[in-house]
């Protein structure tokens, strides 16, 4: 009798947790019976009108009050609607500009399209854990792809010119004019009250006057982090519309006989410069201007392995897959502050205006200096090859050389406009250290 008692106390002891447990699960059914129901009682209208919800179109129509940016910013309905729409149009005309009109097609694709896809509504692609957002904080914020693509440069770039004419680095000095120019030009806004930058914030902006991405990037990050998304937009965007800003102030200031002017072929440069060319002036940098030395440490070791001839794969690397993959990214990361919340404020649209003076005063002060030049020289010197000066490689150079074939067809300055051009990188990088040197 105890063991009958006992196996029925054993069986309703695991009977009472099974009880419970089909009575969740009946439970749990009943409920998944009610939702189904509930579903298919929507009318397939209704249906519609919630996919419609989650449309882009409706994002457009519809803007949201409260909506807020990565960096915690409210986006105003102006910038969620028709913002986005003005600055998708602007992504348009950078791909007319790069596949109509051949405008520097590497930059303006990927900014292009990195803007393009920043404007999207509802996909956040931009922010936190979107892949062009973590793109931006990977490589932008952190200064690695500035530093990257230097080493790239200076795999690319051939010193010779400049070394056969060493005078040409004056019109590279000269077009450096432009950033401490628009420096004081910045802080003279800001005391007026046009304008609320800080004396740094002034000093990362003249940067653009260089027409050097890379270098405003580096500049950017350490002096204005805050303004390092417009800045690093405004100095793409320059270097890209080189074409179009340059050949006007070029023409200006210069007549047609002076553009005429024909220059000398150089000496030959030896392969021992060409190799301790590099060297030199990363000793130098080191001894007086340390600051400059990530970005010319780059370049000059991207130079040392180009001369060098023992490691053409290494060089070939730097040239092409390295610089692409990262000319790649770069330009969607710089696109993405091309998102209607991060340029159509008054602060971006201040630093374009403001990039725009120092990129023509460069421009123009380059200019200036040739003409100098070309009137005390024993040698004629072309003064449109001053305009190289900037540091957009080898685009300066081609457009004066455009400029100067305009006048005379047989007049051929490509290579005359490379000495004052790879002079302007290391000028703008100079210039960079000087910056972050005194601020």
């Amino acid at each position: 009798m105890k063991r009958i008692v006992t196996f029925l106390l054993a069986l309703s002891i695991f009977a009472i947790p099974i009880a419970s447990l089909a009575a969740i699960e009946h439970t749990a059914h009943e409920q998944k019976t009610v939702e189904r129901k509930e579903v298919q009682s929507q009318s397939f209208g209704t249906l519609l009108v919630n996919f419609y919800k989650q449309t882009g179109i409706y994002a457009f129509l519809n803007p949201k009050e409260g909506v807020k940016n990565a960096r915690g910013d409210e986006i105003t309905k102006f910038q969620q609607s028709f913002g986005r729409i003005i600055m998708i149009a602007i992504c348009f005309v950078l791909f007319y500009l790069a596949i109509a009109k051949g405008f520097e097609p590497l930059l303006l694709i990927p900014i292009g399209f990195g803007g393009l896809l920043a404007n999207i509504p509802l996909a956040n692609i931009i922010g936190d854990g979107g892949f062009i957002g973590e793109l931006f904080k990977a490589g932008i914020s952190n200064e690695l792809f500035p530093i990257l693509i230097f080493m790239g440069v200076g795999a690319m770039t051939d010193f010779g010119p400049l070394l056969a004419n060493p005078k040409t680095a004056l019109l590279g000095a000269a077009a450096q004019f432009g950033i401490f120019g628009t420096l004081v030009g910045a802080v003279v806004l800001s005391q007026m009250g046009i304008f609320d930058f800080s004396l740094q914030d002034a000093a990362a902006i003249s940067i653009i006057g260089g027409a050097d991405g890379p270098t405003t990037i580096f500049i950017a990050s350490k002096l204005a982090p805050d303004l390092l998304g417009a800045m690093a937009v405004a100095a793409y965007s320059y270097m890209a519309l080189v074409p179009v800003i340059q050949p006007p102030i070029m023409k200006a200031l210069t007549s047609e006989e002076e553009r005429k002017i024909k220059m000398t072929t150089r000496r030959k440069v030896s392969k021992l410069e060409k190799i301790m060319f590099p060297l030199t002036v990363l000793v130098l940098t080191i001894l007086i201007l340390p600051e400059s030395s990530p970005l010319i440490g780059a370049l000059t070791f991207g130079n040392f392995v180009r001369e060098s001839g023992v490691v053409e794969r290494l060089s070939k690397t730097l040239q092409n897959e390295l610089i692409n993959i990262v000319t790649i990214f770069l330009g969607l990361s710089v696109g993405s502050k091309l998102a209607a919340e991060y340029f159509l404020v008054p602060e971006t649209l201040g630093i374009l205006l403001l990039g725009l003076v120092a990129f023509s005063i460069g421009t123009a002060a380059g200019v200036i200096m040739g003409k100098i030049m070309n009137k005390f020289s024993k040698e004629p010197i072309n003064p449109l090859i001053g305009a190289a000066g900037v540091s957009a490689v080898p685009m300066a150079a081609r457009v004066a050389n455009r400029v100067g074939m305009e006048a005379d067809s047989t007049n051929v300055l490509l290579m005359h406009a490379m000495g004052p051009n790879v002079a302007g990188v290391i000028g703008s990088a100079v210039a960079a250290g000087v910056l972050l040197s005194i601020f």
